[in-house]
């Protein structure tokens, strides 16, 4: 939230430039300790296998994915075509992954649902809609793991395991809030800066909790088939939450740096840097790279296709 004061407002904007600078600053420092031919050595080593069962997940994600503004669809009310959600979801997530939700996941979208012939109401619902579906899901996944005591946090992690779990428990109990939300308040009409929303119905809401924590489990499971066998699951899953957080409050383009220091921390004691790293390179290129051609792609062709007549709205 941002301060109304002038004076805080100017000290948020600097802070807003000079963290993330700071931070890819320490990650550049940091990165000249690195055997970079050793980690190219390792990338060149996959096989294809491996890298096949990387882009399967990969497009999987994607799909479900796509699910979150195909079920925002049915609580907006509107009536595009299946095939056209599906391509404006995943072409703004590509872009979202890679230079930040602001401009790729709102921004993009916004523009995108807007040439299809969708009105800022509809839109607004979408995106709000898409946005909690992504984050409803890592509240509940994320507060299962740590409640469970399942992950164990970097040596350097400053509450230690029982720290993690207090977060999970509380994690665990805004999922369950909202979900009583819906239930008792899914009739109510709320006012957020001019746009009106409703919570979704339970059952919609359970297909956000669902869709989400499929797709931030099949993250996970995408760095966690790259990294070599010391790896063990729940340790990726819990790193990959942790590096969402992290990458959030660092406001690094891509996160990158971030999600490599994280789960080179995590797995410190275990598994080399190199090996890190280069499985880390590895899942950028796979899950941020590659959709990210394909996402231009899309997006110029429907940018091709100019605004369309507005399709006309589902009955409530």
């Amino acid at each position: 939230m941002k301060p109304r004061h002038p004076v805080l407002r100017r000290l948020w904007r600097i802070t807003l430039w000079v963290f993330p600078l700071a931070v890819l600053a320490l990650l550049a420092k940091a990165a000249r300790t690195i055997d970079w031919p050793q980690v190219m050595a390792t990338i060149a080593g996959y096989d294809a296998t491996t890298l096949v069962a990387a882009v399967l997940m990969t497009s999987v994600s994607y799909l479900v994915y796509s699910g979150y503004d195909l079920a925002a669809r049915r609580y907006a009310h509107h009536a595009l075509s299946t095939r056209r959600v599906m391509l404006i979801a995943a072409t703004a997530y590509a872009f979202a992954l890679n230079i930040g939700a602001l401009v790729g996941g709102t921004g993009l979208r916004f523009r995108m649902y807007s040439h299809a012939g969708l009105g800022v109401a509809a839109i607004s619902r979408v995106i709000v809609f898409s946005t909690s579906t992504n984050w409803l899901g890592y509240l509940l996944l994320a507060g299962a793991l740590f409640a469970s005591g399942s992950v164990v946090p970097p040596p350097r992690f400053a509450s230690g395991s029982s720290g993690l779990q207090i977060a999970g428990v509380v994690m665990l109990a805004a999922a369950l809030l909202y979900l009583f939300a819906c239930h008792r308040l899914h009739g109510r009409l709320f006012h957020v800066r001019g746009h009106h929303f409703r919570l979704p119905s339970v059952p919609l809401a359970l297909v956000q909790f669902a869709l989400a924590t499929v797709n931030w489990s099949l993250m996970a499971g995408i760095i966690f088939v790259l990294l070599p066998a010391p790896a063990d699951y729940p340790t990726v899953l819990g790193a990959c939450l942790l590096a969402a957080v992290a990458t959030a409050l660092a406001h690094v383009p891509a996160g990158l740096g971030v999600l490599e220091a994280v789960f080179v921390a995590a797995f410190a004691q275990r598994i080399a840097p190199t090996q890190v790293l280069a499985a880390l390179l590895a899942y950028r290129a796979v899950y941020f790279l590659a959709p990210l051609l394909l996402a231009v792609i899309a997006y110029l062709l429907l940018e091709s296709r100019g605004k369309t007549v507005a399709a006309p709205a589902r009955p409530r």
